[in-house]
């Protein structure tokens, strides 16, 4: 498998564990997911080698993606990362390539939008984190980078969210700003 996940397709093994494990958590977590067939997502992700590779880059990183809904205009499935706290092996990351560029000292390894596209899927935005947060607890003790109006990125800055006394906050902090706890979410259509 390519670092990516985009590049090269998921050996035979891989598919069948990878299906396997998000049937188990689709399973798992009806709640994510009312109304939506599990054999219907499978069929969807079998005639799909480079969605599944980026699901698997998902589950790689921490993420636990799972079901979080049905978009009935093109027929896709969506996935977000569902792990209790931001993706353990996406975190310590500034918010972009710009950011990071911007940086003179102590560096990050990369970046959450350049790492997310590199993995092929999409930041949550701040309206999908909300709605992820209906479904759960999530980041209690971590944070996750959000997809940035551009209008608050020209000015230098970012957004990310997370949970904290039984409320979902969204803050702002410099784009080339990094810490241990904050990491990102991310989005995937099948």
């Amino acid at each position: 498998m390519s670092e990516t996940g985009r590049h090269k397709e998921l050996a035979p093994e891989e598919r069948e564990q990878l299906i396997t494990l998000l049937r188990a958590r689709f399973m798992k977590h009806p709640e994510r997911h009312k109304g939506i067939e599990w054999e219907r997502i499978q069929d969807r992700l079998e005639a799909d080698p480079l969605k599944l590779g980026s699901l698997f880059e998902m589950e790689r990183t921490g993420g636990e993606p799972d079901v979080v809904g049905h978009d009935k205009v093109s027929g896709q499935f969506i996935f977000y990362d569902c792990a209790a706290e931001t993706p353990k092996d996406r975190r310590n990351l500034c918010y972009d390539h710009e950011a990071l560029d911007a940086r003179k000292e102590f560096k990050p390894a990369s970046s959450a939008t350049e790492m997310a596209a590199a993995m092929g899927i999409e930041l949550l935005t701040e309206e999908e984190y909300g709605y992820l947060q209906t479904l759960g607890d999530f980041d209690t003790k971590t944070s996750s980078w959000l997809k940035t109006p551009p209008d608050i990125r020209k000015l230098g800055g970012a957004i990310f969210g997370d949970r904290r006394f039984g409320r979902v906050f969204i803050y702002h902090n410099g784009a080339s700003s990094y810490y241990a706890v904050r990491g990102f979410r991310g989005s995937l259509k099948v």
